[in-house]
């Protein structure tokens, strides 16, 4: 099994989005594929139409009331699976707090999703213990990052981060995301990091196709397979696989 976290210290840049779409292309390439959504705004669990079948179950879950494997469920699609969230994921931090062992909570818990063969989780943005946990316990971090000053500001905050907490900055593998062709400033900043080769080529850019996930309730693939935005994803995904798969 492996776990590929989608994360970034900022919000809003593309992380649920790039989890349901990859899931999606893993799982139609047969890859037994679960996301566990770990974030209280529930998107990826929105975005596959699936609710918790038990109040405050994310809680619980942390808190070892019940199992992970008990948690998931069947979306819509073939070899994908999801371990939905609800609001009691806001309370992450405090659960894990009065743990033995804090940090290694999720690794642990992971443990019980052996028989499958690709995990994702879909992360809130920040830096607490929750994703001291998720850095642990992922053998990839990927981090979406939209190419402007304070976008890549957070990616830089999150690499200091690993160093200064003798972390492995090498499971860390980035790849520009919401690109607008239009501002030359997403052109420069791209190109610039590009030279260090510090981030994947393929992008996905701002397109419409992707912001109508919300309104389909489905992957892009599902109502807009020949686009240009299923394309880039599809790119990125093969890119990803030769990596870290």
């Amino acid at each position: 099994m492996v776990c590929i976290a989608l994360y970034n210290l900022k919000g809003g840049v593309g992380k649920t989005a790039t989890a349901i779409n990859l899931a999606y292309l893993a799982a139609a390439n047969g890859l037994k594929t679960v996301i566990w959504d770990l974030d209280p705004q529930g998107s990826s669990s929105f975005y596959l139409n699936v609710q918790p079948s038990i109040k405050n179950e994310s809680r619980k879950l942390l808190s070892n009331e019940i199992t992970l494997k008990e948690a998931v469920q069947d979306s819509a699609f073939e070899n994908l699976w999801i371990v939905p969230s609800d609001m009691s994921a806001r309370n992450a931090d405090v659960v894990l707090d009065e743990m033995k062992q804090s940090k290694k909570k999720l690794k642990s818990l992971l443990s019980g999703l052996r028989n499958f063969d690709l995990v994702i989780l879909d992360c809130p943005p920040g830096i607490s213990l929750l994703h001291d946990n998720i850095f642990n316990a992922a053998d990839w971090l990927l981090m979406p990052n939209i190419p402007t000053t304070l976008s890549i500001r957070s990616f830089e905050t999150v690499l200091h981060y690993f160093k200064e907490n003798e972390l492995d900055a090498g499971k860390i593998k980035c790849f520009f995301s919401m690109v607008d062709h239009r501002k030359n400033l997403h052109h420069e900043v791209m190109q610039e990091f590009y030279r260090d080769k510090i981030f994947f080529k393929n992008y996905i850019p701002y397109l419409s196709d992707v912001e109508k996930m919300g309104t389909h309730q489905q992957p892009v693939f599902e109502y807009a397979n020949s686009s240009y935005a299923a394309q880039c994803y599809r790119d990125l995904w093969q890119e990803i696989k030769k990596t870290c798969l």
